[in-house]
């Protein structure tokens, strides 16, 4: 074996401080920042409604909006100007994905717990959900296409859609496609914090929502998260952060295929974070000259330069280190390339979504496979899912219980109220016991 390259990892020999600083994320700089003029634009919404949104749109976006609305006769104007090869796309990507999301659709039940004490569990689609669009520099339809087809297979009723517009004044016709494909009527041409703040408070034209849901830069994020806090506030779909990708691969990976994966999550941003967790020093050795060729050839090549540069190759003693290695991590997206991708998946506890074997690139998954690519990052695969219809359900509870029934649990219920002092929690119950002639 060659000697250890410096730019590699090697697993065993690292300390344990340098382990977690091997799995650590990149920490913005400038979150204060970001808190601090998240609040400000906030407030902003808050008084001022459309004006500050046209405001903020013509300082950030560069362009003076008559109405901040797309109208029906526009959005479908601009769907038409979609070339028919990436309509057709669209609806390959819109036929799994909503073929995969029904197949998650939740069931009512009741069950009698005691004789004559009936519980129920019933499911209720949120009534307005918000759905946010990037922009940047790149139109994202499959965004539009996860979160709305989601919302349209729970049964939401208000789909509120938001996402900046170009120089133009108007957005990507294959954003209007994707949208009308979703049945989303409600077009807002607002973007970042703003739009957040406009979706969480209501203004004169953007209609409030009672969860919020998407993905975003910084601003976005930081905005998710203190509307969240506001008194009667939105929900949020998930925390996030930039958008990762763990590569698990022995040595028979091809390199190829590695480093195609590790420069496709790359080239989202220059934060974006890409990880090759492997037991084999060549294969670590030809990824890296593979990543080098591929990036000559890609348009967004200084981006992912840029993230790339942030790499981390890390070299264990074996595939199950490998593997626990991912899960002290809990990518993301994590691609498993090893001789049995599938025999690992018991092992695996910690991922937003997992990608078996040579021929599952993590671009299936953003695209057209039919799962949903809003995914936990930043460690929250440990804690939250990826995105799904129960996210744009609310679960409710429902309890009936006759006069035999409150008898048979009675003395439990007032003993237990007893137990915590609470006297006209046992009142409403033996008041009730008392009135026989009344059942």
């Amino acid at each position: 074996m060659s000697a250890i390259m410096p730019n590699l990892i090697d697993w065993q020999q690292a300390s344990p401080q340098q382990q977690q600083a091997a799995l650590a994320r990149p920490v913005a700089s400038n979150a204060d920042n970001v808190r601090v003029a998240v609040a400000q634009i906030l407030t902003r919404i808050q008084n001022e409604g459309d004006a500050a949104l046209k405001q903020l749109t013509l300082q950030f976006d560069k362009v003076q909006l008559q109405s901040l609305q797309l109208s029906a006769a526009a959005t479908q104007a601009l769907a038409d100007k979609l070339d028919a090869k990436v309509q057709k796309a669209i609806d390959v990507a819109y036929d799994n994905i909503l073929k995969f999301h029904q197949k998650q659709a939740y069931q009512d039940f009741a069950t009698e717990t005691s004789q004559g004490v009936t519980c129920e569990l019933r499911y209720a689609p949120i009534e307005a959900v918000g759905l946010y669009i990037p922009g940047g520099t790149a139109p994202l339809p499959s965004t539009v296409l996860m979160v709305g087809v989601a919302a349209k297979v729970a049964g939401c009723e208000k789909r509120i859609l938001c996402t900046p517009p170009n120089q133009q004044g108007e957005i990507h016709p294959a954003i209007a496609y994707a949208a009308l494909r979703c049945g989303i009527t409600e077009i807002n041409l607002v973007g970042g914090a703003q739009a957040i703040a406009a979706m969480a408070i209501g203004t004169e034209t953007v209609s409030r929502a009672d969860k919020i849901f998407g993905p975003g830069n910084a601003f976005v994020t930081e905005a998710k998260q203190q509307v969240s806090t506001l008194p009667g506030g939105p929900a949020i779909d998930m925390p996030a952060g930039p958008s990762e990708v763990l590569v698990l691969a022995d040595n028979t990976a091809n390199p190829d295929f590695v480093a195609s994966d590790l420069l496709s999550q790359a080239e989202h941003g220059t934060d974006s974070q890409a990880i090759l967790v492997s037991d084999s020093q060549s294969l670590i050795e030809a990824t890296q000259q593979a990543v080098t060729q591929q990036l000559q050839t890609l348009s967004r090549n200084e981006i992912a330069a840029a993230a790339m540069q942030n790499a981390r190759y890390i070299l264990t003693d074996s595939v199950a280190t490998s593997v626990a290695v991912s899960n002290l991590y809990a990518p993301e997206h994590l691609i498993v390339q090893t001789q049995d991708a599938r025999g690992l998946l018991p092992a695996i506890k910690n991922a937003g979504s997992i990608f078996l074997g040579k021929w599952s690139p993590e671009s299936a998954g953003d695209y057209a496979s039919g799962t949903n690519h809003v995914l936990p990052t930043y460690g929250y695969a440990r804690n939250y899912s990826s995105l799904g219809v129960a996210d744009f359900l609310r679960r409710y509870t429902v309890q009936e219980l006759s006069f035999d029934g409150l008898q048979l649990i009675g003395d439990a219920i007032m003993d237990l109220a007893d137990a915590e002092g609470l006297d006209a929690h046992k009142n409403a119950v033996a008041i009730r016991l008392a009135a026989q002639e009344d059942k």
